[in-house]
């Protein structure tokens, strides 16, 4: 008898339970669903108008003198020749679509991942609870993210910086737990010895000494968003990801690497830039 067939001792039709309840719930929930994105849709769409109204030179200037501050007039030179490359490449709104996409998603990732970095540092059982979640978070394929997106959400813009936003999220929730249960006991009590409440506390000792952490993970959740931008583009988000979805579609090799090189090159200036601001 062969124990390994599963004919032999029947089977547990998990894909078949979740095909016929969890589909017809989420559809179900599709409308409160619509509703709780509205915040990032309207952010999405202020920042992706703001962002291509503004006029090139300006942008360029913003980012070479970031760039000038952080990392010095070698770093500044890069950004200029990356962003003016960028331009004659003919993707500078593409760019300016896909860094909409990005900075909203980080700006949610903060408001969301830093309060439940605060609450797991505070309780044990909370993180205990949270690890695992954040386990299946980081490990998890990222396409398998868009498949409940697309459910609950439908398909644009929006589901896709949705599907970044979850994707990226687990980073910045864990360096900030790692960094204020980094900050020792002995300044939290000087603190209560001068007779500081519990918020001060936090507000004035423990998030500023955990800052280099927080920061890390804020640098980590904007990396993953880059990443996740080109599969995002599967289910209908525009900027570079979609330049580079709809040319592999055409097996247009060289449309395809374009986008990519856009990708590439904002990551590294957003990267080396949110570096040294960590440092």
């Amino acid at each position: 008898m062969n124990f390994l067939n599963p004919s032999n001792y029947g089977y547990v039709p998990l894909a078949e339970w979740i095909e016929k309840y969890v589909k017809d719930w989420l559809f179900a929930q599709r409308p409160v669903f619509k509703k709780l994105s509205v915040p990032i849709e309207s952010t999405l769409d202020a920042l992706d108008n703001f962002f291509n109204f503004v006029p090139l030179p300006l942008v360029i200037i913003f980012f070479v003198f970031a760039a000038f501050r952080t990392n010095g007039i070698k770093f500044a030179i890069f950004t200029l020749v990356s962003l003016v490359f960028i331009d004659l490449l003919d993707i500078w709104e593409e760019t300016m679509t896909t860094m909409a996409m990005i900075v909203t998603a980080v700006l949610f990732c903060c408001l969301i991942g830093i309060p439940l970095g605060i609450a797991a540092s505070r309780s044990n059982v909370f993180e205990m609870i949270l690890r695992p979640i954040l386990d299946v978070m980081q490990t998890i394929p990222s396409f398998v993210y868009l498949i409940p997106v697309v459910m609950l959400f439908g398909v644009g813009l929006t589901p896709g910086v949705i599907a970044i936003i979850i994707f990226a999220l687990a980073p910045i929730i864990r360096l900030t737990n790692l960094g204020l249960r980094q900050v020792t006991k002995g300044v939290k009590d000087a603190g209560k010895a001068l007779g500081c409440s519990k918020f001060t506390i936090l507000y004035k000792i423990e998030l500023p000494l955990a800052l280099r952490s927080i920061m890390a993970g804020v640098n980590q959740t904007l990396m993953l968003s880059l990443s996740m931008a080109v599969i995002a583009a599967l289910i209908g988000a525009g900027g570079l990801g979609l330049t580079v979805y709809v040319g592999l579609g055409r097996l247009d090799i060289g449309q395809a690497f374009v986008g990519g090189l856009g990708i590439v090159l904002i990551a590294i200036i957003f990267d080396r830039i949110t570096q040294k601001i960590i440092k």
